[in-house]
């Protein structure tokens, strides 16, 4: 049985994700989401503008469209915070289930990681984009109420705690253990 953590638990946490690196960090894990509801781990991917995370389901189901249809770029790669998920999950075979794709070790807060931010990871860069990424429902089921109210709160949005999208800027591939680094934002 899965425990899920108290808001106390999860508050008691921030110190350890607060800490993350914040110029130079790692790509601990890479997940797609080749259909709905299902996660594959792997340890390298290719990147690219046209589809995204390779194998990800974003280029034909994405969530968020263009007028003509298109998926949006602006949500096309999720980043999430290796220590948070790390907290909420409590296990690592439990990371996928958050539904994001590139987890790492990386100060993804507000502040670091402003708008328009470029990232290299790999041989592929990445730019911060401004649509939020919050928690949900399925978030809730997997890791409870108050890990959802942790994500969602003020804090938590300004940590970006459920994690931030990114587009591709430079095509390439990543491997599970990259560097991934800011860089200068255009």
């Amino acid at each position: 049985m899965v425990y899920h953590l108290s808001e106390a638990e999860l508050i008691s946490g921030l110190e350890s994700i607060q800490a993350s690196p914040k110029n130079q960090g790692t790509l601990d894990m890479i997940v797609i989401r080749p259909a709905l509801n299902e996660r594959k781990v792997l340890s390298e991917c290719a990147l690219s503008a046209r589809l995204g995370v390779h194998g990800d389901d974003w280029a034909d189901f994405c969530w968020k469209t263009l007028p003509d249809g298109s998926p949006d770029p602006e949500v096309q790669v999720t980043l999430m915070n290796t220590r948070c998920i790390e907290l909420l999950a409590q296990d690592k075979s439990r990371w996928p289930l958050a539904g994001d794709q590139l987890y790492v070790d990386l100060d993804l807060s507000e502040g670091n990681l402003p708008v328009g931010q470029r990232l290299a990871v790999g041989t592929v860069i990445l730019e911060i984009t401004s649509i939020p990424h919050t928690g949900c429902e399925a978030f809730s089921e997997r890791f409870g109420p108050a890990a959802l109210k942790f994500v969602n709160s003020p804090t938590g949005k300004q940590l970006h705690l459920r994690g931030i999208y990114a587009r591709v800027i430079q095509d390439g591939a990543v491997k599970q253990g990259d560097l991934i680094s800011k860089i200068g934002s255009e």
